[in-house]
């Protein structure tokens, strides 16, 4: 991210970043640290934190990550109100109909990977929100609450609380690849990290296990070890192994070990 803002002087702005995913955080955070006027007063890894961080630190802007597993981000616009919601800036990895929507309203929005370019656009658009007074903070409002209803017509069986994760982040030197959940035969833990391997490709995600495990749809995944959990489509069959644990075969015939702890609920998962 550049180091030096470009944008005027403007009031001091008070910042809370919303993402599952820490180095989506950290990215926001990089990004922002290049603005003095800019204070971040928090940070919220879930739709939860987010909420309860709103309500504690009533910042001026939140960038809210669109896709979070349990409350999502259109979930803390739903729980917090509408008109008490803070300023926001949507931030979001490639999703058609959303992006269609935010366009439609008007309702300004980051696309992860993000530039630089795109987010002193998307600070500056805010700014000037923040800056335009009531009239504009009622527009802005305005057109969230169509946005929100237009999202509810189209998936009227939405959950919050049953959204799962689609797709992981990792960093490859200077860059961010998505990582879709579909894609991954398996999640091992590796110290605080989480190996994620596709086909033959190994890639580390900087959390620990029980964070991934959170996120993952507990009818396409399954927890088979302590350190594993697996896609339980990628399983082509179980056969027994010694001293009562069992062992897993994917279908490019991978072996992968079901201890004794988890093999009563693998078991019944697959029967």
């Amino acid at each position: 991210m550049s180091t030096e803002s470009t944008l005027p002087e403007a009031s001091r702005v008070r910042v809370l970043i919303v993402d599952d995913e820490p180095l989506a955080r950290e990215c926001v955070r990089d990004a922002l640290n290049a603005y003095p006027d800019v204070e971040i007063v928090a940070e919220a890894g879930d739709g939860h934190q987010a909420v309860a961080a709103i309500e504690q630190h009533n910042p001026d802007l939140v960038f809210l990550d669109v896709h979070m597993p349990g409350l999502d981000g259109f979930g803390v616009i739903e729980e917090i109100g509408v008109d008490a919601m803070p300023s926001v800036v949507l931030v979001t990895a490639y999703d058609h109909y959303a992006l269609k929507a935010f366009d439609v309203h008007a309702v300004d929005y980051l696309l992860k990977p993000f530039d630089d370019a795109r987010f002193e656009r998307a600070l500056t658009i805010a700014r000037q929100r923040l800056a335009g007074g009531a009239a504009d903070r009622t527009d802005e409002r305005t057109r969230l609450k169509r946005l929100l209803e237009d999202l509810l017509r189209e998936d009227s069986g939405r959950s919050a609380t049953t959204r799962y994760a689609t797709r992981f982040t990792v960093r490859e030197g200077d860059r961010m690849r998505f990582i879709p959940v579909n894609s991954v035969d398996y999640f091992e833990a590796s110290g605080n990290n989480v190996i994620l391997h596709v086909g033959k490709t190994r890639s580390s995600l900087r959390s620990p296990l029980r964070d991934v495990v959170e996120k993952l749809d507990p009818v396409r995944f399954a927890r088979i070890h302590r350190s594993i959990v697996v896609q339980l489509n990628r399983v082509r069959e179980i056969q027994p192994w010694f001293g009562g644990d069992y062992v897993a075969i994917l279908e490019d015939g991978r072996q992968l070990r079901i201890s004794r702890t988890y093999r009563a609920s693998v078991l019944k998962t697959i029967a």
